[in-house]
Parts: C-alpha cells; structure tokens; sequence
C-alpha cells in the first residue's frame, strides 16, 4: 500500500532504485501515449485536470495501457490522497479499515483516491464492501481490471462508477515511448541514445504493453551500459530476451476471448492467412490445442454446414489427430484443418435453422404430434389410431409423399433455407423439387375430390 500527497507520479526519493517504467510513468494527459479517447481536450482527463468533480471510476484495458498512471493523474490533479491496494495482496478487513480512515480524513477535508488494482480478483460479494463508502462519498474509488467488467464486476458497483477504457498502445505509440525514455535524461531517463531499429523491434513485438517494453529497454541498458551499443550486438541480445517470453496470453482472461475471437472471425471471413497467424498466437501462448480444435469442430457446423459437408468430417480428424499425436507435432494437423474450413464454401443456415427452430419449439411446446406420426407398436395404439394414414416415403416414386410432417399450428415454418453455396446449392435444388412435386400431388388429390 502506497500514498501519495499530491505529489505527482514521480516521488522524488531514490529515483534510482525505481524501474525505468516507473521513472517514466506520464504525469499529466498530454503525456500519456495511446489514451487518445481519454486524454485530448474535453476528454474526461482534461476535464479532471481543469477542475471537473471526480466521480468513482473503473479502468478497463490490458496489461500495460496505462491504468496505474490515469489512476495516479486522477489524485494529483484532485490534490487529493492517493492509497493504492491490490485485490491480490489486501483482503477486505483492511479494505475496511482503510475506507474507515478515508472517512476521518474527509471530515478533516482531505479527499481520498482509492486505487484498487485487480479490482475483479473481489469477488462479488465482496465487492459489496465499497458501497457505503463510495455512495457517502468517503471514498473516490479508482477500481483497475484486464477483465470485462459486465461480468466481474458488481452490478451495484460498477452502476456507480463511470467505466474508462484503456485500449493496448500500437506499434507507434510504443515507439515515442521509448524515444522518450532515451531521450530524457538521467536519473528519471536513460539519457543516451539506442538504435532506433532495436527500439523499433521491441516496439512491434511488445503487443501493446508500455510497460513491458521499458522493462526490456532497461535490461538492454543494463547489458550495455554506456553510450549507443552496436546495432548488431543490441539485436542479438534483444532476440534472446525476447526468446524467453515472447507471447503473452492469460488462458483465463480478456485477451483468451479476442484472441480466440480473431481466429474464428478470420476462418469466417476465409482469409487462412490471418486464421493461421491468430491459431499461431493462441498456441505460442500456452492453450492446449484440444481447444482450439474444439472450436474448429463448432465452426464447422456453424459456418461452414452443408455447403461442404467434408468440413465437420475434417474437423473431426483434426480434433482425433490432435488428440492422439499431441503437440508439438499436432500443430500441422490444426494447420491443414484451418487453411481447410478457411477456404471452404460458408453457410449457417443449419445454424440460423436449429435457432428459429428452437424459438418456434419454445412458442409451441404443447403442440400434439400428428396422428399419422406417432409411434403404434401396439393393436391397442394403432385401434386408438395411431400411425393411421401414414404414407412411407420409400413406396412412392422420388420418395415424395403427399403427406405433412409439422402439426396443422406450425404447418407454414420453414427454417432451414439452405444457401448457394458448395453443395447446399445441390440441396436448394433438391428442395426445391420435393416442393414442388409435393405441390403437384396436392393438387391432383384435390382434383380427385
């Protein structure tokens, strides 16, 4: 637990005993790369810093975006006393007790920023515990979280906060990043000069984390320790930093669903170049294949059906190949059946079928089965008339019958509407004639009549 009494984000003690990324932690908005939502002029930190009441606040982004120093601007631009906790090391008795300093403190007239890191690690009844403090106004709670806040956060709660989201830093933004940590000198910067090259590597491969790339920046400091290094030696040195953790992915958390997200939104757009780099990214960060080959099985039902029948058949295979071979080696069976179901025609009308087909089940769920339909193994069931005019397909030409399968309530549904593509285009075809035989045999027992 830390505080801070309006002085910024950078204590002046012992500066150096501080990691770069906490040296160089912005101040101000105007120095917070990549927040441009939350920074530019009317933004809601302009208008904090511009005097603005700050209500309690949830930060919502990935690892590294910034939340820790909008939560540290927000004190100092309040002037007000700045506690930091973390859900991971503070239960909720000294919670309490800090809310129940908070409170001696207001009345003395001192404002108390509440910063909770991890907010989602409470659970939900936990989470309760704030909400006398926040609603009084003791506390101006700045709650942080990697997590959607729609699910992991107190619906109570988070009604009274106003959520900010705080989105990964891009390729460029990380750049000025670490410009700026080069370019400002010692002891908050570095103070000297790194091949701009290196700096741009660390910035394309950081995904997005400030922080992580000024970690790395200051092992190549470390490793160099004096003016620019040789391009060649910093590049070698940077490959085997990055060589130790390259991929980050929390199986668990936020970035497992947009990664997954992009892989199935990539197979369902048929572009296998983009499935595969994302299939890539999944595995390089730790999830077992058997999952992403599950996600393959559903897909292949829901998005590719029967215009390629072969795909369920495929995805199959893959999920048996994985299943038996394990990794590394199954990953060439994940990739044969990505650049498959990527490339193969697409259609969810099976899937738009089984949906229209429940909500019509849901709206019906009483209706009788036909007579005709039931089941009579029994002389007692069929003399009650079950089964009684039943007309098997296979005795008529085409198998077609003049005969109907759905309850006289539900007798116009129609949803499965197969598509054009692959082979759903032969089964369009198909139906089309069935119908249309169906039709003429109606007709002509009307005629009879």
């Amino acid at each position: 637990m830390g505080e801070l009494f309006g002085a910024g984000p950078n204590p002046p003690a012992t500066p150096l005993a501080q990691p770069l990324a906490e040296r160089m932690r912005p101040g101000r908005p105007e120095e917070l790369e990549g927040q441009p939502e939350l920074c530019a002029p009317g933004a809601f930190l302009d208008r904090v810093f511009r005097g603005a009441p700050l209500p309690s606040v949830l930060l919502w982004g990935p690892p590294g975006s910034g939340k820790t120093t909008v939560a540290r601007m927000l004190a100092s631009a309040v002037k007000g006393r700045f506690v930091a906790v973390s859900a991971v090391l503070v239960g909720v008795k000294e919670l309490r007790e800090i809310m129940e300093q908070a409170s001696l403190e207001r009345r003395r007239g001192t404002m108390t920023v509440l910063f909770v890191d991890e907010i989602h690690r409470y659970h939900k009844g936990q989470q309760d515990a704030f909400l006398p403090f926040v609603e009084s106004g003791d506390v101006v709670l700045v709650g942080a979280t990697t997590e959607n806040p729609s699910f992991e956060v107190n619906k109570a709660l988070l009604s009274r906060m106003t959520v900010l989201r705080t989105r990964a830093l891009d390729q460029g933004d990380l750049l000025r990043v670490l410009q700026r940590a080069c370019a400002e000198p010692a002891p908050r910067g570095l103070g000297r000069a790194f091949p701009e090259a290196v700096l741009g590597r660390i910035a394309g491969v950081i995904s997005g984390d400030a922080r992580r790339a000024l970690n790395v920046l200051e092992q190549l400091a470390f490793i160099f320790p004096q003016g620019e290094p040789p391009e060649e030696a910093a590049q070698q040195e940077l490959a085997r930093l990055l060589a130790e953790n390259p991929f980050i992915y929390d199986k668990s958390g936020d970035q497992h669903y947009d990664l997954i997200s992009a892989f199935i939104k990539s197979l369902r757009g048929s572009d296998p170049d983009a499935a595969m780099y994302w299939m890539t990214r999944i595995l390089k960060g730790g999830e077992d294949p058997l999952f992403v080959a599950r996600r393959m099985l559903i897909f292949a039902s829901e998005d590719v059906g029967n215009a390629d029948p072969q795909a369920l058949t495929m995805a199959v295979a893959v999920y048996d190949a994985v299943r038996f071979i394990g990794p590394p080696e199954c990953h060439i069976n994940l990739a044969q059946g990505v650049t498959y179901l990527a490339t193969a025609p697409k259609s969810n009308a099976s899937y738009t079928a089984l949906r229209e087909t429940e909500a019509l089940a849901e709206g019906a769920p009483q209706v009788a089965v036909p007579m005709h339909l039931r089941n009579a193994p029994t002389k007692l069931m069929k003399d009650f008339g079950m089964g009684e005019g039943y007309l098997y397909p296979h005795d008529f030409p085409g198998a077609v019958v003049d005969q109907d399968f759905l309850p006289p309530e539900l007798e116009h549904a129609e949803a499965y509407r197969p598509g054009t593509m692959g082979y759903e285009k032969k089964i369009r075809e198909m139906m089309e004639w069935r119908r249309q035989r169906r039709a003429e045999l109606t007709r002509g027992r009307h005629e009879k009549k």
